[in-house]
């Protein structure tokens, strides 16, 4: 199994070139990670750590991480729902940290 640092460092490599940063709090990002690792453990799949999955990946496929949510929410807020993944101006304080609303439709949420 993948340890956290595998995953960060695979990630980044991944992610930042798209512009998706990793949170420059490090205790927050290595816990996030860890919660993937769980949830790819206990599910087969990375399920977003912030939200409850439920177990049947089709149904959850919206939030496999990096979710289908994350896109919108770090162009309109800098960040994505966990905070996990920001904007350069988000690390930097460039912008307001502010609230990032659940995209998810509530249907979506009730299983």
């Amino acid at each position: 199994m993948m340890n956290v640092e595998q995953l960060h460092e695979m990630l980044k490599k991944i992610q930042e070139p798209k512009g998706y940063f990793f949170n420059k709090d490090k205790d927050r990002v290595i816990d996030l990670l860890k919660g993937l690792l769980i949830n790819k453990e206990r599910y087969g799949y990375m399920s977003c750590p912030c939200r409850l999955a439920s177990g049947d990946r089709e149904k959850d496929k919206d939030i496999i991480c990096p979710c289908v949510y994350r896109t919108p929410d770090v162009e309109e807020f800098g960040s994505c729902y966990c905070n996990l993944y920001v904007s350069k101006d988000w690390n930097e304080g460039n912008i307001v940290h502010a609230y990032v609303p659940e995209r998810r439709p509530l249907e979506k949420i009730q299983f």
